[in-house]
């Protein structure tokens, strides 16, 4: 399986930037998808992005054109540019690890399978 551990969190003032990272175990170059999620005090975990091993990136509502999901170069570090935060989006936030399987030529998902310990985002208003 994979080794996830966020870092990078803490607290920001609303408006501001953070970008916490998770460093990654290896994967299979062709076949992964990582992704970041965000548990708020008292709610579910919900999605935020994800980045494909092909480079393809999908966001919900919320994250679209405020923050973005991206790879270094070497694929072992998962960034999570933050801008224009808000106190709303404090919450724990958690990275994901997992694989998928080929059918005929494409790619589908499986369930992501591997989660790191998570890393707290503060935002002060």
């Amino acid at each position: 399986g994979a080794n996830l551990v966020e870092s990078g969190g803490g607290t920001v003032e609303s408006g501001g930037s953070l970008r916490p990272y998770c460093t990654t175990s290896y994967h299979n170059p062709d076949n992964y998808r990582l992704g970041w999620f965000r548990q708020a005090q008292g709610r579910q975990r919900e999605w935020g992005a994800t980045i494909v091993h092909n480079g393809v990136t999908h966001y919900t509502d919320f994250m679209k054109g405020r923050f973005a999901i991206a790879q270094d170069n070497a694929k072992t570090t998962l960034y999570l540019q933050m801008n224009s935060i808000q106190p709303n989006d404090t919450a724990m936030y958690y990275c994901a690890s997992g694989v998928g399987s080929y059918c005929a030529g494409y790619w589908y998902p499986l369930p992501f399978s591997w989660w790191g310990p998570g890393a707290q985002v503060t935002v002060s208003s």
